[in-house]
């Protein structure tokens, strides 16, 4: 049965009540329940019981399943590095060590680095990198607006960049779900890969970071941004401050994936089955943390325990921002809104100037709602059936959306990783939003000229 306008009027509902309610899971429940209604003939009923039906057929399958899971279990990992003080640990140690950089280059390169190696949750990332190097900025002459900037620009993009946590669980997700609805053909985790060089926004971030630093770049309200006066602080320092604690389960998660893909693919690490992977890795990095943590004493059996319960706990909302995305992919698949767009669009827009579309898109929806997690739920499912109707290169779409997710979320103000980033730094929300902006902006147009020019070459 064709839907025709309707089709588009129910996706379009879920972006203008993320955009009123500031609130993801309302807005996805909103745009699924009304889809719901429209293929179940209208009947408020029918469609009530195939919501809560819907959402135990999902469970049941192995592949949703198995990633909710890792999601919950990424929780309880980032509540171990907590409360077993690896995180306090790894901060002081990087204190420690933070005299041999003692410049304003260093500084900021220290918080830099520290972006990029915590990848596992961008507001971790953003958190250890003002912590450790806001004294140093301050000692040096580096304004703390500048500090946001570079915290708030490694955190989003590295983990889109490096997804094994619960950004890969949920752009896996989307992804799989289009190929379980035969939308596009593939293999998720290599359709995932695959899109990572064309993530142009987030590539361009890391390097405008970079040039930032090593060229001392001030743009627009940035020239005025004014030092934090110095005071010595005295840093505490955990008894045995070291890096260890913080970085041996990340690297133990990280080889647990390929291993993972290897095993599953009987030998072959691209056939491998991708939520399988993650989801035995973090259940072997929660095994060797318990093994770590509690033979060196940092937490007992039963606080080892206890964080993983509050962990778990603490990612129920984004598990259920995870579950409802995947749910409205297949709603609208269902109600075959990337069909009707693509019918109305042939002929009259280029299919080179799709990939540039589907970008701007998820930038405006992102900045509009605050959260590139909201956006991907969103936007993953109509690029994704859009770019396979009108014959486009599948890795290009995933990097569009996902590049613009993460430039709108950066220029909103009401971005939550935009607000955590100027905590961690010490500095006002409202100038780093200010400051920041100029920088994005670069970004961004730097990115819609890259997804212009592949969008030509992959035509």
């Amino acid at each position: 049965m064709e839907y025709g306008i309707i089709s588009i009027a129910i996706p379009l509902l879920t972006i203008f009540l993320a955009i009123i309610t500031k609130d993801v899971i309302v807005s996805l429940l909103g745009g699924i329940y009304a889809g719901l209604l429209v293929t179940n003939g209208y009947d408020p009923l029918a469609a009530f019981t195939a919501l809560f039906d819907g959402i135990i057929t999902l469970l049941a399958e192995g592949w949703i399943a198995k990633t909710l899971l890792f999601a919950l279990m990424i929780g309880a990992i980032i509540k171990l590095l907590t409360v077993s003080g690896a995180v306090n640990r790894f901060v002081s140690y990087l204190s420690t060590k933070a005299q041999k950089i003692d410049s304003p280059k260093g500084a900021m390169l220290l918080a830099y680095v520290i972006g990029v190696v915590i990848f596992i949750e961008s507001s971790i990332t953003s958190l250890v990198a003002g912590t450790v190097a806001k004294p140093l900025c301050d000692k040096n002459g580096v304004s703390r607006e500048k500090l946001a900037y570079i915290c708030d620009s490694t955190s989003a993009p590295i983990c889109s960049l490096i997804p094994l946590n619960a950004w890969g669980a949920l752009l896996l997700g989307l992804i799989v779900t289009a190929i379980d609805s035969n939308v596009i053909k593939g293999d998720g985790v290599s359709l995932l890969i695959a899109s990572i060089p064309y993530n142009f926004y987030s590539l361009f971030t890391l390097a405008i970071v970079l040039a930032v630093i090593f060229l001392n770049i001030n743009i627009g309200p940035m020239k005025d941004a004014i030092p934090h006066s110095y005071h010595a602080d005295h840093i505490k320092h955990e008894g045995h401050a070291t890096p260890f604690p913080m970085l041996l389960p990340i690297v133990v998660m990280v080889i647990s994936v390929p291993a993972g893909l290897y095993l599953t693919g009987k030998g072959d690490i691209f056939k491998g089955s991708g939520s399988t992977s993650v989801y035995y890795a973090v259940i072997v990095t929660l095994l060797f943390m318990y093994a770590y943590y509690v033979s060196t004493n940092m937490l007992s059996h039963k606080k080892y325990f206890k964080a993983v319960y509050e962990g778990l706990g603490e990612m129920i909302p984004i598990v259920l921002i995870l579950l409802f995305a995947i749910f409205i992919g297949k709603v609208i698949g269902d109600l075959g809104t990337a069909q009707y767009l693509a019918h109305l669009l042939s002929g009259n827009i280029s299919p080179v100037l799709m990939p540039l579309l589907i970008f701007i898109v998820a930038s405006i929806t992102a900045f509009s709602t605050g959260t590139s997690w909201g956006t991907f739920s969103i936007m993953m499912p109509i690029g994704l059936a859009l770019g396979a109707s009108m014959g486009l290169d599948i890795p290009l779409v995933i990097a569009a959306v996902i590049s613009g997710g993460i430039f709108g979320d950066h220029a909103s103000p009401i971005s939550d990783t935009t607000i955590i980033s100027s905590m961690a730094a010490g500095c006002d929300h409202v100038e780093h939003v200010r400051t920041q902006l100029p920088y994005a902006l670069i970004g961004g147009a730097l990115a819609s000229v890259a997804f212009l020019v592949s969008g030509w070459v992959t035509a």
